[in-house]
Parts: structure tokens; sequence; C-alpha cells
């Protein structure tokens, strides 16, 4: 097997290990999630829809190669997703939610990520893995990639929260340290941003869950899926784990919040540079095919083959 293969089976398998480890724990506080599990460390269930839009953005890629644009994104959704749409979408996040809205409305890109009212989700950072997988080594061109994807579904911050994720796990795909990894995605969003700050302030802080919370958290919105806060953790976590995939992820969905998709981006960010044999083998083994609960056109689908669909694009 290739090294660039093996990373990213490591980055997916990591990515959907985290989703399903984070799953029961997501929307909690740390002093909960200590009561309940002390430390949370087996898989569960299945994963959400973090995994099922990771492999559909791997799909994209597969597709379109570096010449993806945003209608692209828009048109696979018109044909492959809202066609299922026939209730409600089941797990899916408040962005997803709002572009599948503003496409029915026949509006374009742009203007389906700004129309509505939640472009700072992380739904484009939890599926970010993909664009990195296919950029080893050019964190550049994975937040160009990943921006096209964004345009369809957020903005502004959304957008970078995604840029950020990308480019960490393009620059995790070619073996480079957790920090150099961290100031990857810090580099390719501004400085300025309310993701950069949020980062900056998380990542001396990466031992102390509470002072964590303190730091980045926004506590006066009601919902936790806030790209800025989310990376932050997720990066936290990942630097707090040294790039060890268990420790790693075991800490991100100690951290709740989002905890789902925190644990999926700090897996899919350890699993790039541990390759497949950093994912402990009792996750592997619970980690089965897609069930297209949130998205239906990718049913069956199961990471390994993911990645080993973007590694021969490589």
């Amino acid at each position: 097997m290739s090294l660039l293969k093996d990373r990213a089976r490591g980055c997916l398998l990591g990515l959907a290990a985290g989703d399903a480890l984070g799953a029961p724990a997501e929307n909690m506080e740390p002093a909960q999630i200590r009561e309940k599990w002390g430390r949370l460390t087996e898989i569960e269930g299945g994963g959400t829809d973090d995994t099922e839009y990771a492999i559909f953005a791997a799909s994209l890629l597969v597709r379109h190669g570096h010449d993806l644009t945003s209608d692209d994104v828009a048109d696979a959704y018109r044909r492959e997703i809202i066609p299922a749409v026939l209730g409600p979408m089941k797990g899916a996040g408040f962005s997803e939610l709002g572009t599948v809205s503003a496409l029915r409305r026949g509006l374009e890109p742009p203007m389906t990520g700004m129309i509505h009212a939640h472009g700072w989700s992380d739904g484009l950072a939890m599926r970010a893995a993909p664009y990195g997988i296919f950029c080893p080594g050019d964190p550049a061109e994975a937040a160009r990639l990943i921006e096209q994807d964004g345009l369809v579904s957020g903005e502004g911050e959304g957008i970078n929260g995604g840029r950020a994720v990308a480019a960490a796990v393009a620059v995790a795909m070619s073996g480079a340290a957790p920090g150099e990894v961290v100031r990857a995605g810090l580099s390719a969003i501004p400085q300025d941003s309310w993701t950069a700050r949020t980062i900056s302030r998380a990542l001396p802080l990466k031992d102390s869950p509470e002072g964590l919370h303190e730091a980045v958290v926004i506590r006066h919105y009601p919902w936790t899926d806030l790209a800025p806060e989310a990376v932050a953790l997720a990066f936290a976590a990942y630097l707090h784990g040294d790039g060890e995939v268990e420790e790693s992820v075991t800490y991100a969905v100690s951290l709740g919040r989002d905890a789902d998709t925190i644990g999926a981006i700090a897996g899919a960010m350890a699993g790039a540079g541990r390759g497949e044999a950093g994912v402990p083998g009792r996750w592997a083994e619970r980690i089965g095919p897609a069930t297209g609960k949130c998205l239906p056109v990718v049913a069956g689908k199961h990471v390994l083959d993911v990645a080993d669909e973007l590694a021969r694009r490589l």
C-alpha cells in the first residue's frame, strides 16, 4: 500500500471514528460527560451527517478533481440530495437544510450560502477532510477547492472553518508534526477572522477543558454548531494528543458541545498523520458502511473504499 493511500484511509477512518464516538456526547458539557462515562473511549453507535457529508464531498472530488466549481456542487445537490428529501432531512445541519431550501427556490451560489442565517455553521469543516486528502502537501489548493463547496452552503466564518481544516489535513497528509499542521490551518484563513482568533485563544489552553470552554464557547447562542468554536476545540484536542489518534479523539469528544464534529475533525487530522494503523482496531471494527440516514445517496459506502477512490486520483 502506498503511503498516501494509507494516510487517506487513516484520515477518513479517524473522521468516522471521531464522529461515532462523539455522537452520544453532542450538546453536553465536559462535567456531564465525566459524570456519565468518566472518559468516553468506546464507540456506542453509528456515525452522523459528518461522515455522510464527507463521503459526498469525496465523490465530488473523484468526479471533478481540481476543476470542481460551486456550480458542480450545486448541481450535485440538485441531482443527488434534493430528490431523496421526501420529508425532514434527519440529522442534517442548519446550513445544509438552508442550502436545500435555497436551491429549491431556484437560487444559485453564492446566494445559496448567504440567504439563510447559518453561514457560520461547522457543516463545511466537518466534511473538509477529503479536500486535504486530495491535495497532500498543498494546503493552498485544499483551501481553494473546499471554498468552492462552501460557497454553496455557507459564507464568512463557515468557509473559514472549512478552509482551516482542509489546509491542516493537506499538511498532515505529508507527515508533518502537529504544530506545523495547525499553523497551516491558521495560515489558510484571515488572521483577524473570528475563526483564527478563536483558534489562537484555544491553543495555549489545550490541556484544560474548562479553560477551553471559557475561552471559546459562545454561551448566549443556543446551538453548538459554530465553526470557529468547533474548529478551535478540535485543533486544541489534536495538539493535546500530539497527533496520536486515540488521545486526540477521546479528548476532543470529552469537550462536548458539537462533540461528533469536534471528534471527526481531530480524528481526520490525526488519522492523516498516523495512517490506518494509527486508528485503534476496536474502533475500526465498529465502522461499517454508511447507512444513508441523512444522505441516501451515500448509503452502503465505506470510508475505506472512499479513501481508496481518492488515493487513486492522486
